[in-house]
């Protein structure tokens, strides 16, 4: 992994618990919150000075710009919801370059997961856990915050433990 122990070790406990309330609130409502997605971005502006090189910081930081403006577009597009596109750009940052071929793999296992057990507990008793979230209702969309969320976090985890 590109990502070192050090950094993966500092992101990770702001990081996690954000990740897991977004693929909450997306499989409850429908929605990743703005003040989530702000405190994800704010935990890098923050953390990210520390736990990263200066120069990378900031390629980070115009990364995460960069990855705004196309979810922006993909957003109009209606490729994607408006909060999945600012949770991924909130996010980038957190991904080092070097590790975009296992954060695909990462994030399609992760996908795949998630489908299976969002729509299989949609069908089953387990259902009557969380009755009134909104993703149960719904037929075409998907709450993808259950799959960036823990793609995210998962990342992080493999780094902490697998890193340079």
């Amino acid at each position: 992994m590109s990502i070192t122990v050090y950094a993966a070790v500092w992101f990770l406990p702001f990081v996690l618990p954000l990740c897991f309330y977004a693929a909450f609130t997306d499989m409850a409502s429908m929605r990743i919150t703005n003040p989530t997605i702000l405190a994800l971005a704010g935990v890098f502006i923050v953390i990210g000075p520390i736990a990263l090189p200066f120069e990378t910081y900031l390629w980070h930081l115009l990364a995460m710009v960069i990855t705004l403006i196309a979810g922006i577009f993909l957003n109009a597009a209606g490729v994607m919801g408006a909060g999945d596109a600012k949770f991924i750009a909130a996010g980038v940052p957190f991904i080092a370059l070097g590790d975009l071929r296992l954060l695909m793999a990462l994030f399609m296992a992760t996908l795949l997961a998630a489908a299976v057990s969002h729509r299989g507990a949609k069908y089953t008793p387990m259902r009557k856990l969380a009755p009134h979230w909104t993703s149960w209702d719904e037929s075409k969309k998907f709450p993808m915050g259950l799959a960036l969320g823990p793609t995210l976090a998962f990342y992080l985890i493999l780094g902490a433990l697998f890193g340079a």
